[in-house]
């Protein structure tokens, strides 16, 4: 009587179920979706080369020009260091924290040039409210969405829950462009 040798079997299995584990993890993961980081209205390809532009970009821009950002009554400098921070972070430490309500938000603007003092009532600005961790819902505002008095641009949208938000954008004044990234939440 001939012994049998079950090894190749034995191969033959974890051969197969290697197989398929792969197979099935490819699977799952062509299933989710994939959201593009989209800070300072770029690719994060774009952000990762030019960083160095935009950091002095912004500092181009705050030599010429006084800046101020108000959301729902706080105001903000032209500043983007949330980017380096992580949401936890924020939740704990930040000043940014609760600035976004659920429902009506506005936004204030007022660019001044240092120089003279005068307030800029042409404004070229480009502003995405949106879930860190999603595009399920996105806010984007331009120049278009702000009305001017009273030497602000003010902007009014509305957010439909509570939750994590990053706003982000750019504004342009001739050819100066000062970029922003802030992390909060709306409560």
């Amino acid at each position: 009587m001939k012994k049998r040798n079950y090894w190749p079997l034995f191969f033959i299995g974890i051969f197969s179920f290697v197989f398929m584990m792969i197979i099935w993890t490819i699977y799952s993961a062509s299933q989710v979706p994939v959201y593009q980081d989209e800070s300072f209205l770029s690719t994060y390809h774009d952000v990762d080369r030019d960083y160095n532009k935009i950091a002095l970009s912004n500092v181009e821009f705050e030599k010429k020009y006084d800046f101020e950002l108000i959301i729902n009554g706080k105001a903000f400098p032209l500043t983007f260091k949330d980017m380096f921070l992580a949401q936890r972070v924020i939740e704990l430490k930040s000043e940014h924290k609760d600035i976004f309500r659920v429902g009506k938000n506005i936004i204030n603007l007022r660019i001044t040039e240092k120089n003279s003092d005068k307030v800029l009532k042409d404004l070229d600005a480009e502003l995405m409210i949106a879930v860190p961790t999603n595009n399920n819902y996105v806010v984007n505002l331009n120049s278009k969405n702000f009305t001017y008095s009273n030497d602000l641009h003010k902007a009014v949208f509305e957010l439909p829950y509570k939750g994590n938000w990053n706003i982000t954008g750019r504004f342009k004044v001739n050819k100066d462009l000062g970029y922003f990234f802030i992390k909060s939440n709306a409560i």
